[in-house]
Parts: structure tokens; C-alpha cells; sequence
């Protein structure tokens, strides 16, 4: 696992945990020696775990739409930056770039891109670790439903397994370089009448 790709808030977010945990994140990275993907963006928590593993001398590789570039949200440091014309496409060569994935605190656009790479991953598409860095227990109530749609037969149990989860950076992404990829069915009961 070279290159981690890491979906996360154009927001700080309330809780100062939330920025810690995206700098420790960023620094955790270029300490390994690892490539940082992300959306390109120099605001909020993208902006930190970027500016965090720049500071640590980490390579940091930046894909941004070009609308988001016009409204002067691109980070200049970069060590690349990638300007593309839409979120698909960002979505695409994020993914293409990366060994891994992990999602950090934020909304509804860190949610899309952290569950469309997950799903690639139950499809098949992929066999990349998907983890989750659950800073200050930001994503309980997440996951927690993630096991509800588990046990009411929507996700297979090895599909629910393809997501690592840790509360810190370190640990998560050695359960990331660990992670076995287990292929299973996406249709738990192809039987099963409409």
C-alpha cells in the first residue's frame, strides 16, 4: 500500500478532534512513506491532512473539478494536482491512484465517494482495504447502521468485513496493510422470488 486515498470534509467540523485527527492522519502517512490522494481542496479537513503531510515531507496528489478550481479552493502545495471536469472523474482517478481508502469525518460528499468505493469493492471492481477513521466516535451511529443492513440480510457478512475501522491512524492503517480481501457473492439469495 503505497498511495491512500482519503475522502473527508471540505469542513472542519465542531469538534477540534476532527482536525487532530485528519493532521494525525497526514502526518502518519508521509511518516510511512506513503502517497496522500485526496480532492485537491485547501479547506477544511482536506486542507489539513494535506498541509499535515506536506509538513512531515509526505507526496501529496490532489484531484480537483475544475469548477471547484475557479472558486480559488485548490491547495497551491501539492506535490501534483490534477484538475478534472467532474466529480466522476475525480472519483475515477482517485481510485486508479490509490492502494486504499480511508474516510474521515464529513457530509453527504465524503459519505458518496467512501460508499461508491466500497461497493466497487463488493462488486469485484476492486480489491483495495476501505478504512474508517472513526475520530471521536464520529462514525458510530454509521456503522452501527452498516451492521443493522448486515443482520436484515441487505450486506453479506464478508462484505460488512471489507471495511477496517480504528479510532486513530496508526493502527488503522496497519489493519489497512493486513487486510485480506474475501470475495463473496453480492446477491445473498439469488432464489429469492420479487
Amino acid at each position: 500500500m503505497k498511495s491512500v486515498a482519503v475522502f473527508c470534509g471540505s469542513n472542519r467540523g465542531r469538534n477540534p478532534a476532527y482536525a487532530e485527527g485528519a493532521a494525525a492522519l497526514g502526518a502518519e502517512l508521509a511518516s510511512r512513506g506513503m502517497r496522500l490522494v485526496y480532492g485537491g481542496g485547501n479547506v477544511g479537513l482536506m486542507g489539513i491532512v494535506a498541509d499535515a503531510a506536506l509538513a512531515n515531507g509526505g507526496a501529496v496528489v490532489g484531484v480537483i473539478p475544475e469548477a471547484l478550481v475557479a472558486r480559488e479552493l485548490a491547495h497551491a502545495g501539492c506535490t501534483e494536482l490534477h484538475v478534472v471536469q467532474s466529480m466522476h472523474e475525480r472519483k475515477a482517478l482517485m481510485a486508479d491512484l490509490s492502494d486504499g481508502f480511508v474516510m474521515l469525518p464529513g457530509g453527504f460528499g465524503t459519505y458518496d465517494e467512501f460508499c461508491e468505493i466500497v461497493t466497487w469493492a463488493q462488486l469485484g471492481i476492486h480489491r483495495k482495504p476501505c478504512g474508517v477513521l472513526n475520530t471521536d466516535g464520529f462514525f458510530r451511529a454509521m456503522l452501527e447502521h452498516f451492521d443493522l443492513a448486515t443482520s436484515e440480510g441487505f450486506v453479506h457478512e464478508s462484505h460488512r468485513r471489507m471495511i477496517v475501522e480504528a479510532s486513530t491512524p496508526a493502527p488503522l492503517l496497519d489493519a489497512m496493510r493486513a487486510y485480506e480481501p474475501t470475495f463473496a457473492a453480492k446477491w445473498i439469495d439469488r432464489g429469492e422470488k420479487r
